[in-house]
């Protein structure tokens, strides 16, 4: 049985905000406490793309990652991209029907997966794996879960908008790095820079290399799409620091035949305009009026030149962008551009 406060105290851990990692940890405390797991992965996501990134999780075996997220985003029963609940290992009455638990979850004992995802009008923030080796979810604990997923996505949105902070006046911008993956998402090689970014996104154990779990997420996503589990863009942006934002991209290299034997290489380059921009825009969540003006403000040109792109009066047009000033918290258009476009 859940105890009766434990929603409360989710409720309040999501109302008091702070950065997404300190948010998912304190989270992690109470569900443990609540429902209890063996092991978990909790991601952030790009909100529309849905691919994973940013992950804090306790794996059984750290060195077959690759292949556990490989596997994971190639199986399609419960993935998060199609849920709208909470789903179970168990509730698909045959098991074997999920391909990550078939090749590699029974193997360490896993006999329950409870899979929900954090989604909102604005897009997909999140998603949670919580695995147990003995005994299945109960259905109290999954409404307890499907209770959840509402302020949960709430708070993790809101911890996307805090990372939009204007950036300090000369710092350098970093060229494209690029992370060489072979087909079963083994590290083959990167480029310099590409090792102190990724040691940021996942900061490592001390003395042990980083691991590239945004890459292999974004590799996998790829080898969804060519196995027709998912058509979603092998895409994710994610916050860094400082409010830098980066791209990443997977794709397939090379000439083999057939093509799912090349190597995929993974880019990893700052966040353009117009990509921040729909963040920024999702993460406050605009309304689709604003978030247009906000795009036409980034044009350039005063109240008049704008609305008359938009085809408003200069009088909507003012009221629209004190409605975005006020869900921003900034006061001049200087200041909320500054921090949508990283400049």
């Amino acid at each position: 049985m859940v105890e009766r406060g434990s929603h409360q105290r989710i409720v309040r851990l999501c109302e008091a905000g702070g950065d997404a990692r300190t948010l998912r940890l304190g989270l992690l405390d109470e569900l443990r406490s609540a429902v209890g797991f063996d092991s978990y992965a909790f991601l952030l996501t790009d909100p529309e793309t849905e691919v994973g990134c940013a992950p804090i999780a306790q794996v059984p075996n750290l060195p077959e990652l690759p292949r556990l997220i490989g596997l994971k985003y190639q199986t399609g029963a419960n993935r998060w991209t199609a849920l709208d609940g909470v789903a179970t290992l168990s509730g698909l009455g045959d098991r074997s029907r999920s391909l990550l638990w078939r090749e590699l979850l029974d193997g360490y004992g896993v006999r329950d997966v409870a899979s929900l995802v954090f989604r909102d009008r604005y897009g997909c923030w999140g998603f949670l794996d919580l695995w147990r080796s003995t005994g299945d979810f109960g259905r109290a604990e999954t409404d307890y879960l499907t209770r959840i997923r509402e302020p949960v996505a709430a708070a993790l949105r809101r911890s996307q908008a805090e990372t939009f902070v204007q950036r300090s006046a000369g710092t350098p911008r970093s060229g494209p790095m690029v992370l060489l993956l072979s087909p079963d998402l083994a590290v083959r090689g990167q480029t310099p820079q590409t090792h102190a970014y990724l040691s940021a996104l996942v900061p490592p154990v001390r003395g042990r290399p980083p691991v590239p779990a945004a890459a292999y997420n974004v590799a996998a996503q790829l080898l969804a799409v060519e196995a027709g589990v998912d058509a979603h863009p092998p895409r994710a942006r994610v916050h860094l620091a400082d409010g830098l934002w980066l791209t990443l991209r997977a794709a397939r290299i090379g000439e083999t035949d057939p093509p799912q034997e090349r190597d995929i290489a993974v880019t990893i380059e700052e966040s353009s305009p117009a990509e921040r921009l729909d963040v920024f825009a999702r993460a406050f969540a605009l309304s689709g009026r604003e978030t247009e003006l906000l795009g036409q403000l980034a044009q350039g040109g005063d109240n008049r030149t704008v609305a008359g792109r938009m085809f408003l009066s200069e009088y909507t047009v003012q009221d629209h962008l004190k409605s975005i000033f006020v869900k921003t918290g900034v006061n001049s258009r200087t200041l909320l551009l500054t921090r949508a476009l990283g400049s």
